[in-house]
């Protein structure tokens, strides 16, 4: 049984709804609907991020794609074997995760990339049902603080327990792995914040403990 998701006319969100017809009617070629998860459901590693991007997933229909974000996170996934095939920004491309999963913590893009936090609660009850149907996860990485509150809040911990950090690993209650690291964005990367290297840094840990 497929893992639920929000129906592509999903209307808990108003002004995320409002956006993403603005953008139907702007563009009615994309995707322009809440994107889905990516990856098969037996994964033991799940990436997390935030939001889609407007002109990436909320173009193409699938998280990290078809933006400068895709870049650093697919490119990164595929050097350390948990994904394959030549990334191109388009959801054809042919790439395939191996043991690993992505999802974004809220499934609609927001308007300047910035959600409100009764849209992150709306979506939650949709990232809790990805936890419960990934019965082998055993990591999950979070990239930015949104994606890392959504997380902890889908699974009823408090954030002052899981200070995020990037390249921070905490070992939650249940014997799973939240790792931590700075969002895959063109403005962080631009700015040094998170660079090629720290982000590997960051994956490799993750597969170390994969083993």
């Amino acid at each position: 049984m497929s893992i639920a998701s929000p129906a592509h006319d999903c209307a808990l969100c108003p002004r995320l709804a409002a956006y993403r017809a603005a953008n139907r009617a702007a563009h009615p070629d994309w995707f322009n609907g809440p994107v889905p998860s990516f990856g098969p459901e037996d994964a033991r590693f799940l990436v997390v991020g935030m939001a889609p991007g407007v002109a990436g997933a909320n173009r193409t229909g699938r998280p990290f794609t078809g933006d400068y974000c895709g870049d650093l996170l697919y490119g990164t996934l595929i050097k350390f074997g948990l994904a394959r095939g030549l990334y191109r920004a388009e959801p054809d491309d042919g790439v395939t995760l191996l043991n690993t999963r992505i999802v974004n913590a809220a499934r609609c893009v927001p308007p300047q990339n910035k959600l409100e936090t009764e849209e992150l609660n709306n979506c939650n009850q949709f990232l809790i049902a990805e936890l419960r149907g990934l019965a082998q996860l055993r990591i999950i990485m979070t990239l930015g603080l949104d994606a890392h509150k959504g997380l902890l809040k889908a699974l009823g911990l408090r954030p002052a327990h899981y200070v995020f950090a990037h390249g921070a690993f905490h070992t939650l209650p249940d014997g799973r792995i939240l790792a931590n690291s700075y969002h895959v964005s063109r403005y962080n990367t631009n700015t040094r914040r998170l660079t090629t290297e720290m982000f590997e840094n960051v994956v490799r840990g993750v597969v170390q403990r994969l083993g």
